[in-house]
């Protein structure tokens, strides 16, 4: 009985370290804005790109002068922060996406409203 169930324990390993590297590997790594960063007028910036729940967006920018928060579509819509939103200020910031709609504004004053500010889709 001891030895069916360490065979068992065995087995689960195996396909453990067998799925989880693929997973792994089919996650993305994206830099927002490119070499722009995330800057001004980035708005446009996934177009034309796809992504994947897991992925994971880099934000690259000046922490004294930007931030990176996660908002809903109607804090995206209307550029403002809801309660409770994540807010990111490292200036090197790594967001995993999660499947469906993800949003993000700069919700430093006048920002958002000049295209800081994504809509990212991940399937």
């Amino acid at each position: 009985m001891a030895m069916g169930r360490g065979n068992a324990v065995i087995a689960v390993v195996l396909v453990l370290c067998l799925v989880l590297p693929f997973d792994m590997v089919d996650a993305a790594s994206f830099t927002v804005g490119e070499s722009n960063g995330w800057s001004f007028n980035v708005v446009g910036w996934p177009n034309g790109k796809s992504f994947k729940a897991g992925d994971t967006l880099v934000f690259n920018y000046n922490p004294a002068i930007h931030k990176v928060v996660v908002v809903d579509k109607g804090g995206y819509d209307g550029c403002t922060t809801p309660s409770g939103a994540k807010v990111f200020q490292t200036g090197k910031d790594q967001i995993q996406l999660t499947k469906g709609d993800n949003y993000f504004i700069c919700n430093v004053n006048g920002h958002c409203q000049s295209g800081m500010k994504i809509a990212v889709t991940a399937a």
